[in-house]
């Protein structure tokens, strides 16, 4: 298969940058768990370039989750808008049977608990809470009206329907998780009403994010960008799951949540307390213990037999944990 992916990369690539461009390595990443990411080094005419293939992998956490096309769309409008993300350079409708795009391949650290945990990355850590607010901030306020095709974007409310969609994909599991459906009946009688609606890049969190020295490089993985209330961006790298391993910080493991909520302030006007983002926070939890298990399934069905898919299942169970501490 690596092989058949490899012809048609060097087809692909040719035809994007023109005649004369020559594949020089492509080498598939391990991490993806709905995505494959090739890391792979052309020569072009205008000189060599470090790219990132993103390749639909045959499988999705949430049913609303962007087609490769449109996740491609969604990069070229925030790379317009100087959000921090890498430089989008084409979509290709078929790779060996697969959708996927090439991007700028930027250089750090993207694993989240090395990003927690590793020495060296100390500056970086103190300085990521106002640079995430900052893209969020920049995300935030890119034009609904020039994405159309996002989910959220012709629903009067959003957020009940998320809760619709999510009550329906549990079913789908088809084993009874009571946890999980305690924390939905919560949200469906507490999660406030839908009030601004903006661009959210549905997935904001250490993870995803490109980490140099510095900080903050690039914001990642676009597949779950939907319309919906600014309130979801926020609480999300508030969940557990996101810590790894570094509970006394509740911003994704690396610092607390007030300056980055106060520079989104700053920015954008929108006020937040911790308080007022823990229904969000209960939302986060419960989304990613059914896109877990949705995961796990894959594995479990014969779908596609990883061992990440089989581990996502174990991790279901933390999550739950979360789910009733939060209730």
């Amino acid at each position: 298969m690596n092989e058949a992916v490899e012809t048609a990369l060097r087809d692909r690539l040719a035809e994007l940058f023109g005649s004369g461009t020559q594949l020089v390595r492509a080498a598939l990443l391990g991490g993806g768990a709905s995505m494959e990411a090739w890391a792979v080094d052309v020569e072009t005419p205008r000189g060599p370039l470090a790219l990132l293939v993103r390749r639909a992998a045959g499988g999705r956490i949430y049913r609303e989750a962007l087609s490769l096309a449109n996740e491609f769309r969604v990069l070229q409008a925030a790379s317009e808008a100087r959000v921090a993300v890498p430089r989008p350079y084409g979509y290709f409708p078929d790779v060996a049977g697969r959708e996927a795009f090439a991007m700028e391949r930027l250089r750090g650290e993207t694993v989240g608990r090395r990003i927690v945990q590793k020495p060296e990355l100390s500056a970086a850590r103190a300085a990521l809470p106002t640079q995430m607010a900052e893209q969020l901030a920049r995300i935030h306020a890119l034009d609904v009206r020039s994405l159309p095709f996002l989910p959220g974007a012709n629903d009067e409310a959003p957020l009940r329907r998320s809760l619709e969609i999510l009550e329906a994909q549990l079913d789908d599991v088809g084993e009874p998780h009571p946890a999980i459906e305690l924390g939905l009946w919560r949200l469906r009688r507490d999660l406030p009403r839908d009030e601004e609606r903006v661009v959210c890049h549905g997935d904001f969190r250490i993870g995803n994010l490109m980490v140099s020295d510095a900080g903050l490089v690039g914001v990642l993985d676009w597949e779950f960008a939907h319309v919906g209330d600014p309130r979801e961006d926020l609480a999300w790298p508030l969940v557990r799951a996101w810590r790894f391993g570094n509970e006394r910080q509740s911003l994704g493991g690396i610092g607390d949540p007030e300056p980055f909520l106060e520079r989104y302030a700053q920015l954008t006007g929108r006020r937040l307390s911790i308080g007022e983002l823990r229904s969000f926070e209960l939302l986060g939890n419960v989304r990613w213990a059914i896109g877990a298990l949705t995961q796990a399934r894959r594995h479990l069905a014969r779908e596609e037999r990883s061992v990440e898919l089989a581990i996502l299942g174990r991790l279901a169970a933390e999550v739950e944990h979360e789910v009733l501490s939060l209730l």
